[in-house]
């Protein structure tokens, strides 16, 4: 379990995606071409959710050449469907091809509470992996208690006891929410959710100024 103390230097900010051409040019420079968007992207911010592995399985050499352009400290969060639950050994081996820039995995659930699905999930996933599940059915309210002995997180819950938080917003941030987030004893990583207009990289960067 990673600790240590409160401070802001334990918040990672950034944004879910980053290969979006309607970015340009308030965000990328006029003219930048897609293939430098994501090295742009890293002197920026220190964190991006992974989504296209939510669809589609990248090969082994796709997870290098992403970690080969980004600098020492960045992470990569990638999306794991919950209920593709053939392929997740082969899942954890090609996202370890990131090395040391594999950050949380975001495990997706969008049906109605399977407590059976749940323990699945934690009994055949890497231990390695820092998992964060984001069940979107309000009936899996109270099932925070059951993830933290394994390592797990809930995203959103800032309530329970956890080894780290993972926070999505679509909003923008207010003074309410980087006080939430500054006050969290455990690594923070907080991630906007994209628009086809650039207001996710805007917010992640209002965020880091108000927790600055």
């Amino acid at each position: 379990m990673v600790k240590g103390a409160p401070t802001v230097a334990r918040v990672s900010v950034g944004t879910s995606g980053w290969s979006y051409p309607t970015w340009r040019p308030d965000f990328y420079p006029a003219g930048t071409d897609p293939s430098g968007f994501l090295a742009f992207y890293a002197e920026r911010f220190p964190t991006v959710e992974l989504n296209t592995t939510g669809y589609r399985l990248p090969a082994e050499d796709q997870f290098r050449r992403w970690a080969e352009q980004v600098p020492d400290g960045f992470e990569f969060a990638p999306k794991l469907p919950g209920h593709r639950l053939r392929g997740i050994d082969e899942f954890a081996n090609r996202a370890h091809a990131l090395g040391d820039r594999l950050g949380p995995v975001r495990v997706s659930l969008k049906n109605a509470r399977d407590e059976g699905i749940l323990e699945l999930l934690l009994g055949s996933l890497d231990p390695t992996l820092r998992i964060a599940f984001d069940l979107e059915h309000p009936s899996w309210a109270g099932i925070e208690e059951r993830l933290a002995p394994a390592g797990a997180a809930r995203v959103n819950d800032l309530d329970h006891p956890a080894p780290f938080r993972y926070l999505r917003r679509r909003e923008p941030p207010d003074a309410e929410f980087a006080a939430k987030v500054r006050a969290a004893k455990e690594p923070v990583y907080v991630y906007f959710r994209h628009d086809d207009a650039p207001s996710a990289p805007a917010y992640a960067a209002q965020l880091r100024d108000l927790l600055a």
